[in-house]
């Protein structure tokens, strides 16, 4: 007798994480925010010391919204991918709706609900992270950097 073996959701369409993977590979080969700014109206530096992430963060402001990101720094995948969805998506942002955006980032990372009701395009595809807990901190640390920035802290360190 034989038997026929159905094809499970994940056989039948493009697995999410394979697109997710791709995503967070392209935001690594070409990272959005390595565009020098004419003025700097905040600025952290952070680092991991735990595996050598280290991120340097900039904000340019105007009409009391995010009119550019400077980003730079070196690390994993994760962390310089992450860095660059940051730039996309910050940028043209109040920072108060910047800052929604960084707290829906730590919810989904901890597996906390959000009430976040915009697009949250590429930042989606650093979701599969929580599932290494270690690889955590590099998606959060430029998001961390960037909160750092907002109230006055020039270096941050996570562990």
């Amino acid at each position: 007798m034989i038997q026929m073996k159905e094809k499970t959701q994940s056989q039948a369409m493009p697995h999410l994480d394979e697109l997710y993977k791709e995503i967070i590979l392209e935001h690594y080969r070409k990272p959005h925010g390595r565009e020098p700014l004419d003025k700097v109206d905040y600025h952290a530096e952070g680092m991991n010391p735990l595996c050598g992430d280290e991120v340097r963060l900039g904000l340019q402001l105007k009409n009391n919204k995010i009119d550019k990101v400077h980003i730079e720094g070196h690390g994993c995948s994760i962390s310089v991918a992450s860095g660059s969805i940051l730039a996309e998506m910050l940028k043209g942002k109040t920072i108060e709706e910047a800052k929604e955006i960084s707290k829906h980032l730590k919810d989904l990372m901890h597996d906390k609900s959000s009430d976040l009701k915009i697009d949250i395009g590429d930042l989606e595809a650093l979701e599969g992270v929580k599932k290494f807990p270690v690889r955590i901190k590099c998606a959060l640390l430029p998001w961390t950097t960037f909160e750092e920035a907002l109230v006055g802290h020039e270096h941050v360190e996570i562990s």
